[in-house]
């Protein structure tokens, strides 16, 4: 009796270990919390930092979050510069021409910039998503709010968006899309305040206003790729992308006889992982923004809004996008340049904002 006994309970034992394993495997396999192979259905984890240059020197600030691209912005608050809009399907700047597209680059030419034995990016293993450029405003003349998980993404690859938060130090650039007869007098403002600045340049500009890359170039301004036709790189495949800067390459050295391009404004600051990664293998560092207006059509102020629109939102390290289309913009720089200087900030490069 007591042999029966004890078997019953080895056989009870034995079912239940049965039900417990059997138990166990059915949730490893239907994906239950905490029982999900690694990387299933959760966050890629993030690639330690990039090495060589500045890659690290973009996070500068401590400000609070805001939700990675732009989603806790302020009501009425712009998303992207070249719309400063909403988020563009088409490949040129609202109000653009269309830019023509250049001739092919050449087979095999990467941007002599790029970092010496850089490994190849495999960029299919790395997430497409596409990002659309926000910020969250204050009225404090404090740095916008950016997510803490948008400042690593884009310091792994060496993009930037702002300067340091302590510093009095303010970066101007211009997107050149088209010419609409402005620069040259943004070009004279500039030289008269001391001021350098940076003009991001599609395919299309550098076509038809060769003399003025020229003199951006001979009166100390940097000129960056804001590539040939304009697409939405995360929408464009990854050769599709190294054409788009190249031909903008090519024709810039063919213009200045300079080989020295670094600097990428994406085409309607949308982005992904994969175009950051692409880009910087490439040699360039992204520049986004910390600042910028609808200003590539007419302000209902004029000049004085468009004065006031800077004026307002200026902040440590700010990274000024302004549209030289704009006639407002032209009419108000020498101003702006002056009442910036008179705050006590110093106008600095881009090369400044990646070496500090």
């Amino acid at each position: 009796m007591k042999k029966l006994n004890k078997k019953r309970l080895y056989l009870v034992l034995l079912v239940f270990l049965v039900l417990g394993v059997s138990g166990y495997a059915i949730k490893a396999l239907s994906g239950e919390p905490g029982l999900k192979p690694p990387g299933v259905n959760e966050p890629r984890e993030q690639l330690s930092e990039v090495t060589g240059g500045s890659e690290t020197a973009l996070s500068p600030s401590g400000s609070a979050p805001a939700a990675a691209g732009g989603d806790e912005r302020e009501q009425g608050e712009e998303k992207n510069s070249d719309s400063d809009g909403t988020l563009e399907e088409t490949g040129s700047e609202a109000g653009e021409t269309p830019p023509d597209k250049g001739s092919p680059p050449a087979e095999n030419s990467p941007n002599p910039g790029s970092p010496s034995g850089a490994t190849p990016v495999d960029t299919g293993g790395l997430s497409n998503v596409k990002n659309g450029w926000g910020l969250k405003r204050n009225s404090s003349h404090q740095q916008p709010e950016m997510s803490s998980s948008t400042n690593k993404l884009l310091a792994r690859y060496g993009a930037y968006w702002v300067g340091k938060p302590d510093e009095k130090v303010v970066y101007l650039t211009f997107d050149e899309g088209y010419e609409n007869g402005y620069t040259p007098s943004i070009l004279d403002t500039l030289k008269a305040n001391d001021v350098k600045a940076a003009f991001f340049v599609t395919g299309h500009y550098l076509k038809t206003q060769p003399d003025l890359v020229r003199r951006m170039v001979e009166e100390g301004h940097i000129v960056g790729n804001h590539t040939d036709t304009h697409p939405s790189l995360p929408d464009v495949t990854d050769e599709e992308i190294k054409k788009e800067l190249q031909v903008v390459e090519e024709s810039y050295a063919g213009i200045t006889g300079k080989k020295d391009m670094k600097y990428l404004r994406p085409p309607k600051g949308e982005y992904s992982e994969r175009t950051l990664a692409l880009t910087r293998e490439l040699g360039y560092h992204n520049i986004f923004w910390s600042m910028a207006f609808v200003d590539w059509v007419p302000m209902p102020g004029g000049p004085e809004e468009a004065y006031q629109s800077v004026m307002d939102n200026l902040h440590n390290g700010a990274l000024i996008l302004l549209h030289a289309v704009s006639k407002d913009n032209t009419e108000a720089m020498d101003r702006i340049l002056k009442d910036i200087k008179a705050r006590g900030y110093t106008f600095k490069t881009l090369d400044d904002l990646v070496a500090n």
